[in-house]
């Protein structure tokens, strides 16, 4: 179907939008942001260095991708467990996105991910094969150019 999604194939597509308006008190950015997503679970949110660098409140691109990160990787590993049978009674997921200065400017240069689960009837050897599945599967990982790294473990 031209224009749409390819036959049998879901297609999602979602929107943000960054304001900035000018603030002429902040040294390190002349602007101030606030993002928004369609769906509205952040409205006008604060955004950028400000969070970063001052500790001031609000979110930045680094921390946005690795909840992102985090999350859809958590989401590959249960829909991977669901194939296997297996029911997660626990798990936790998280991501830590690393920025370096490099020649060019700043780059994101790593992604370690963290995996801490709760499930019976597989043992350590297997539950990292299937999270690593899930890290390699995971659409946002596939966006990533950097090194992704991952930590598994079952926990008791």
């Amino acid at each position: 179907m031209p224009g749409g999604a390819p036959s049998g194939r879901a297609r999602k597509v979602s929107f943000f939008e960054v304001k900035t308006q000018n603030d002429s008190r902040s040294q390190r950015n002349s602007r101030s942001c606030a993002i928004s997503t369609e769906s509205g679970t952040l409205k006008e949110y604060p955004y950028g260095f400000n969070s970063r660098f001052e500790g001031k409140p609000g979110t930045n691109p680094e921390e946005l991708i690795g909840a992102a990160h985090a999350g859809c990787f958590a989401k590959a590993l249960w829909l991977i467990f669901g194939e296997e049978k297996l029911t997660a009674e626990q798990m936790d997921a998280k991501a830590k996105v690393t920025l370096d200065k490099v020649d060019d400017g700043s780059s994101i240069t790593s992604v370690h991910l963290t995996l801490r689960a709760k499930i019976s009837g597989i043992d350590q050897t297997r539950f990292v094969e299937l999270a690593n599945k899930a890290k390699s599967g995971c659409p946002v990982s596939k966006l990533i150019k950097s090194a992704i790294t991952l930590d598994a473990a079952l926990i008791q």
